[in-house]
């Protein structure tokens, strides 16, 4: 592909509008809602102090050393660990580490699809999601979501009339909209990956970030479960419960595609950070992850309550929105069908920002949406904040 439509392609989807946000969401005196970052001040300092001292002390040389490809044995057998507390089960031959899961997305991308090959997503859909597979050239089919996840019967029926190569979807408190897939739609999905041979790529960075007792089996758990495990590709991280400056990500996939992601991540980089992995290994080894997932839990539960009860109380005539059941994001519709793309500048004079819903979507947008993430802004901020968006109607 040559560099002018690479960079066609790039700026179709990281709009002026983008730009614009992201200069203006630092400036002193505005609130952002804006953000897809995890609230820095529950990183647990001391316990990546303990996990870098124990790194510094017993396991440097490794640290600071060339490392396999496909990652650390012994990150990739805790990882083992962690997934099985997510009822996924898995050995470390199934596991590449990545430098975070956007690495994931681009490598199984390359690998995967080629030119022309067509690639299902929500409506709306993971912003960088869509940059990867426009520059892997897949053409993009999409399918709505409503509060119980993607609509597997409007891709069913998409998939009765065209051959689909694969399905990305954020099936766990997902990015943008904030909803979650339920559990007859995840059976349901994997069994019309099976019938129809289809590969679903299953993104999973916020499901440890639960508000609530009921834990959601994964979609490659289920394909276990049907017979199916070929057909799901299954990506995670640790930038949202320990640390994103870390960039450590993995992959659990089947051996056809395995293979081929460690050829490409030994040409891409080698391989991830030696000394991210061995702190993140140090880390998990000291015990304290279940801890710090807990404390995220309640921290980012409380916000999305405050900034829900805010919106219902505020603006509940303008707005509608599905509640979260945990993750980052809280996604909404505007009753009137302002284009909040252009309302964006009313906010900003107000000192306020979110992210456009359009920039979400692989065709027919709905420019009526918007995305807000209640996590970094303190409770006192968000019912500022919507008492601005408010004055900006």
């Amino acid at each position: 592909m040559s560099d002018e439509r690479i960079s066609e392609k790039v700026k179709n989807v990281q709009s002026s509008a983008i730009r614009e946000l992201l200069k203006h969401s630092k400036m002193e005196g505005v609130i952002s809602l804006g953000g897809g970052i995890p609230n820095p001040d529950l990183f647990d300092r001391e316990g990546l102090q303990i996990a870098m001292d124990k790194v510094l002390s017993v396991a440097w040389k490794e640290a600071f050393q060339y490392g396999l490809s496909e990652g650390s044995p012994e990150l990739r057998e805790a990882i083992c660990q962690l997934s099985a507390q997510r009822m996924i089960s898995c050995n470390p031959d199934e596991v590449v580490i990545t430098s975070g899961s956007q690495q994931s997305l681009d490598m199984v991308a390359r690998v995967l699809i080629n030119p022309g090959d067509t690639v299902v997503v929500e409506r709306p859909t993971y912003l960088a999601a869509l940059q990867v597979l426009q520059l892997a050239e897949a053409k993009l089919e999409s399918v709505g979501t409503d509060g119980e996840g993607m609509n597997v019967d409007e891709l069913e029926a998409l998939v009765k009339s065209k051959t689909v190569k694969a399905v990305y979807i954020v099936p766990t408190f997902g990015n943008p909209g904030g909803v979650t897939l339920s559990e007859s739609r995840r059976k349901q999905l994997v069994e019309l990956s099976k019938r129809y041979n289809f590969v679903i790529i299953e993104d999973d960075p916020y499901s440890e970030i639960n508000f609530g007792d009921k834990q959601f089996k994964p979609l490659t758990a289920w394909a276990k479960e049907m017979d199916n495990s070929e057909n799901v590709i299954y990506t995670s991280t640790f930038s949202k419960i320990l640390t994103p400056g870390a960039r450590v990500g993995w992959v659990i996939a089947p051996e056809w595609i395995k293979r081929q992601l460690v050829t490409l991540k030994q040409a891409t980089d080698l391989h991830t950070s030696s000394l991210s992995q061995a702190l993140t290994h140090q880390y998990l080894a000291t015990g304290r992850l279940a801890g710090q997932i807990k404390l995220i839990r309640e921290s980012y539960k409380q916000k999305c309550d405050t900034l829900c009860e805010q919106l219902e109380t505020q603006m509940g005539e303008h707005l509608t929105f599905h509640r979260p059941m945990g993750g980052m994001f809280l996604w909404a519709t505007f009753k009137d069908g302002r284009n909040t793309t252009e309302w964006l500048k009313a906010t900003l004079a107000n000192g306020v920002v979110y992210v456009p819903g359009e920039f979400f979507y692989a065709n027919n947008p709905d420019r009526s949406t918007l995305r807000m993430s209640y996590v970094t802004a303190s409770d006192e901020n968000l019912k500022e904040a919507v008492a601005r968006l408010k004055a900006s109607l």
